[in-house]
């Protein structure tokens, strides 16, 4: 009898025993995938605060390019660690919550064109514009216009010829309206540019995108020049001065690009970067200020729903 009672005592006790451990196991599996995410946007987090700080005494700059510019200086080991975490955690992210299809980023990349700006002095720069149908297109305003940069003042130096560059030939464009900027990379740094009418899709725009921090975001620029290129990002933080910072390749020759959302619908653009880092960008939001010179374009602020659909469409 007592070695019955001893057996049936352990049996309660192992399966208590059990029973607890397969609840420690499954509380951890359950808590797991929200740790994970966690971490990562942690570290996110923590990234664009370091790029942050690390650059709060350097200029931002804008993005257009030179053609004698040279290829940005490859980064020291350190900093390579750094952008070798942030490419895998983004990858991660990439991978979990599921962007954009690249069928609809190939579409979206036909609506952006290489801009060529030709200055007093002979010298030609390159940047991005996008087609918002009509002839229409938008891009930064230091692209059209000699701004100040980084300290030094435009000078006599005025732009005296655009061109984009249409089925690979330079096509005239002129200015038909622009933003208050007096230096690049502010909220004012925006223009409207025009050529005759192409064959090229529209760019459906939203003026509410709400720029959640780790909001994913796809930057489409030419970049150095070398055609449309996609890039993936994620939303950092808002500026005091209306910009919003990033984590994506700010090359020269994508100010004036495209930042699209998880929809394919334009919801910014690029326009600068801190000096020296080419990782930490700055995206203008659009707003329907820049679209009062541009006809027939319909801005619903309403639509800015994300599973709404195209949310603010070109009505060509």
């Amino acid at each position: 009898m007592m070695f019955r009672r001893i057996g049936f005592i352990t049996s309660i006790v192992a399966t208590a025993v059990s029973c607890f451990t397969l609840g420690v196991i499954q509380a951890r599996y359950l808590e797991g995938p929200d740790a994970s995410y966690d971490a990562r946007f942690d570290a996110l987090r923590v990234e664009i605060n370091d790029a942050f700080a690390r650059n709060a005494t350097a200029a931002p700059v804008g993005m257009s390019g030179s053609v004698a510019q040279s290829p940005h200086p490859l980064a020291d080991t350190a900093e390579g660690a750094r952008a070798e975490m942030v490419s895998q955690i983004k990858e991660q992210l990439r991978n979990e919550m599921g962007l954009l299809p690249v069928s609809l980023i190939r579409e979206r990349r036909s609506s952006f064109v290489e801009l060529n700006s030709y200055d007093s002095d002979g010298q030609k720069t390159y940047g991005t514009a996008g087609y918002l149908g009509r002839g229409y297109f938008l891009t930064v305003k230091h692209a059209v216009v000699a701004l100040q940069n980084s300290g030094s003042s435009a000078g006599s130096r005025k732009i005296v010829k655009l061109r984009v560059v249409y089925q690979g030939k330079e096509i005239p464009a002129k200015i038909i309206d622009t933003g208050k900027a007096e230096m690049e990379v502010d909220n004012g740094d925006w223009a409207i540019i025009k050529t005759r009418e192409l064959d090229l899709p529209p760019l459906r725009v939203d003026t509410a995108f709400p720029y959640e921090f780790a909001d994913p975001i796809f930057r489409l620029g030419n970049d150095y020049s070398k055609g449309i290129v996609v890039s993936t990002g994620y939303v950092g933080q808002r500026t005091d001065g209306g910009l919003v910072t990033c984590l994506t390749d700010g090359h020269p020759g994508v100010s004036g690009g495209g930042v699209l959302d998880a929809r394919g619908v334009l919801v910014g653009i690029p326009i600068g970067r801190m000096q020296g880092d080419y990782r930490f960008s700055f995206i203008l939001p659009m707003r329907e200020e820049m679209m009062r010179k541009v006809p027939l374009l319909v801005a619903d602020a309403s639509s800015a729903v994300a599973d709404a659909g195209p949310a603010v469409a070109a009505s060509h």
